[in-house]
């Protein structure tokens, strides 16, 4: 599924339309299975079906790095880096993920002295380079990302700079 667009609503923009596509008979039926607080927001997603692959795990299964690859993922993570406000990171959430391998993010996120959602959202940024991938329980390196590593003597210790 991708998502189109997410907006903030008024209940009563509900259309008959979108209620049946809910499932509901009817607005007043999809309002009234609400959860929660009649003042917390109500939401509109529009999602569309994806019937392709996830260009991120095609990516992520190419572990055919040639040195152009290398140096394109440098720039990539030294950019990351750089947009960070606590400074380099990337090289460090690496060589974590890799030396523990379906770890839960909380303990990883604590190793590398962050904050949990902050770390996750870092991780996202790494699997859409293709150098990682979310299991049910923590992470793990990609064969992308393993290569990748394999071909450069970085690591958590030894960060380059930005």
């Amino acid at each position: 599924m991708e998502v189109l667009t997410v907006d903030v609503i008024e209940p009563l923009s509900v259309t008959e339309r979108e209620a049946g596509q809910a499932g509901y008979s009817s607005p007043a039926e999809l309002l009234a299975d609400l959860r929660g607080s009649a003042e917390s927001p109500l939401y509109r997603l529009r999602l569309r079906w994806v019937d392709q692959p996830d260009p991120r795990q095609r990516l992520a299964g190419n572990d055919r790095l040639t040195a152009g690859d290398v140096e394109g993922i440098d720039q990539a993570l030294d950019r990351l880096d750089r947009a960070a406000g606590g400074g380099a990171w990337t090289r460090a959430a690496l060589g974590a993920i890799a030396a523990h391998p379906g770890v839960r993010a909380a303990d990883l996120a604590a190793a590398l002295a962050t904050e949990v959602l902050p770390f996750k959202a870092n991780v996202r940024k790494l699997k859409a380079l293709g150098l990682t991938i979310s299991l049910d329980v923590g992470y793990r390196l990609s064969p992308r990302g393993g290569a990748y590593l394999g071909m450069t003597d970085r690591c958590h210790d030894s960060p380059r700079r930005a």
